[in-house]
């Protein structure tokens, strides 16, 4: 453990059911940003024999890129009650050191290929034998492995590196008709990585190997240009080097591993597009500016569940209605993705234009109803919270209409706490519904509470965070806090009933009268 570390890359961890994946999942974003792809299973592995034998306390996982090697170190500041076992797979070390009350347990692995040369032997055993076909699987886990464009330049060099080459350049384009450049250069030598970069920045290979698979010559090396094509464009090349010729073998493992790589590089830049066009579309339903409210104190959280690519259908809104009166929703339509944001946009826009219009809350919600049945196929399910602020001498007045939503709470600064809305008909089922407001008067530090169901309903087991009045008890812990700061607490309640991650959108909106 003496080695000096060229890159170190650390994470601590809760103990808990999750605590071993989770340091599984560290390790193998750890091995990704290294381009240590080769390694990614069996430095699972080892993380996870490690973490297994930890007491229960946190403790903090350490990877060391040591040049020819990497090591992980398990550092807790307690002993572990047994004798420490070796990781279930080969590694060149492990041991246990020490450090005042701190005991840390490690292993280290040696980095194929860290002589900087590709491997005959492996070739050998590869060519045309079932080893091929191993090897092209891992390839293709690797490349499916991850939806980021700016990483798989570099999956691809770690997985022809150093088997098929001494080092591999990976070119691509913003667009097929634009110039393409070096995004990713790696070596089986990291020592001569900046002087072949430089050698690279002199010399147009990509217009070599742009169309179909070429080879050409650098004074101290044969180059292999593979063109990345998927879907009939071009996305860039792969150019690999080594001291030889390349075999008839390599050229077609080569070529096979850039129909991969380009499907995979494809892939990746249609789902980041589609996530950066949804990640505006969220930001386009929700307020654009906090507005300041007289005698208001007002906390939101908002946290959107599932895939990056989806449009959550939870919203919330807070804006000026006329001269001494505000408007406030919290919302939620059944689904996620465009019909969900189809009926958000709509519902938002509704309500703001209706509201400056003069129509009080009860009358804005009956013409939302009609408009969200007008949809037709389109149309979706809301429950909605909406509500008037005015300021009423000492406090504010609020009336306000629940359509099927979560029940708002009124925390009083006693620790008091109760329900204040009337239970009524959600939007977008019945065309004649008729909704009524119920009218409350904030006093000062009254906190006015309401959230969706991705609180109320957040699920452990058998049981719901609302079961029993969960959520009334919870607030009721808030008295005296900030409206920022009850909001957040209940957030942090609701992440914590449950040990899985939410699989619904989440909306808070407190208000608190000053």
């Amino acid at each position: 453990m003496t080695a000096s570390p060229h890159a170190v890359l650390a994470a601590t961890f809760a103990p808990g059911e999750t605590a071993v994946t989770d340091a599984m999942r560290f390790t193998r974003e750890v091995m990704t940003a290294w381009a240590t792809g080769g390694m990614l299973h069996i430095a699972e592995q080892v993380a996870g024999d490690l973490a297994e034998q930890v007491v229960d306390e946190p403790f903090e996982v350490i990877w060391k890129h040591l040049g020819g090697a990497v090591q992980v170190e398990l550092k807790q500041r307690s002993t572990s009650p047994g004798d420490p076992k070796a990781p279930s797979v080969t590694v060149e070390e492990w041991g246990i050191t020490f450090a005042g009350d701190s005991r840390v347990h490690w292993a280290r692995l040696t980095l194929p290929g860290s002589k900087g040369a590709e491997s005959s032997e492996w070739l050998e055993q590869t060519s045309r034998g079932p080893h091929w076909l191993g090897f092209l699987a891992d390839a293709s886990d690797l490349l499916a492995g991850t939806l980021d464009p700016d990483m798989v330049p570099a999956i691809i060099a770690q997985i022809v590196v150093p088997r098929l080459s001494s080092w591999c350049g990976v070119y691509t384009a913003e667009s097929e008709a634009g110039p393409q450049r070096l995004v990713y250069l790696w070596h089986a030598d990291e020592a001569r990585i900046d002087a072949l970069r430089e050698q690279l920045d002199e010399m147009d290979v990509t217009a070599v190997g742009a169309r179909a698979t070429s080879t050409f010559h650098l004074p101290d090396a044969h180059v292999l240009a593979v063109p990345l094509t998927a879907r009939g464009r071009s996305l860039g090349v792969m150019c690999l080097g080594r001291a030889d010729r390349f075999p008839d073998e390599v050229i077609q493992l080569a070529e096979d591993i850039g129909r991969r790589a380009a499907l995979a590089m494809d892939n990746a830049r249609v789902y980041a597009q589609q996530a950066a066009a949804n990640r505006a579309l969220q930001r386009s339903l929700l307020p654009p500016n906090e507005p300041e409210v007289p005698g208001l104190d007002y906390g939101v959280v908002y946290e959107p569940a599932g895939e990056v690519n989806e449009v959550g259908g939870d919203f919330y809104d807070l804006f000026k209605a006329g001269d001494d009166s505000w408007r406030f929703a919290i919302g939620d339509v059944c689904g996620t993705g465009p019909e969900a944001a189809a009926v958000t946009g709509l519902a938002r826009h509704t309500l703001r234009l209706l509201a400056r219009e003069g129509y009080g809350v009860a009358a804005v919600l009956g013409r939302l109803n009609q408009a969200i049945l007008e949809e037709g196929e389109r149309a979706r399910f809301l429950t909605l919270l909406h509500g008037d602020i005015s300021p009423a001498g000492s406090g504010l007045e609020v009336r306000l209409v629940s359509a099927g939503h979560p029940e708002a709470l009124r925390l009083k600064p006693s620790g008091v706490v109760e329900g204040v809305t009337t239970p009524q008909s959600l939007l977008g089922v019945f065309p004649e519904v008729v909704f009524e407001a119920d009218t409350i008067h904030l006093d000062p530090g009254d906190v006015l509470l309401a959230v969706t169901d991705g609180v109320t309903e957040r699920r452990s087991g058998g049981r719901l965070l609302d079961d029993d009045g969960g959520l009334a008890k919870m607030l009721a812990e808030c008295a005296g806090l900030s409206a920022r700061a009850v909001a957040e607490r209940i957030r942090r309640g609701a992440a914590d009933f449950a040990a899985q991650p939410s699989a619904d959108d989440l909306a808070i909106l407190v208000l608190r009268a000053r």
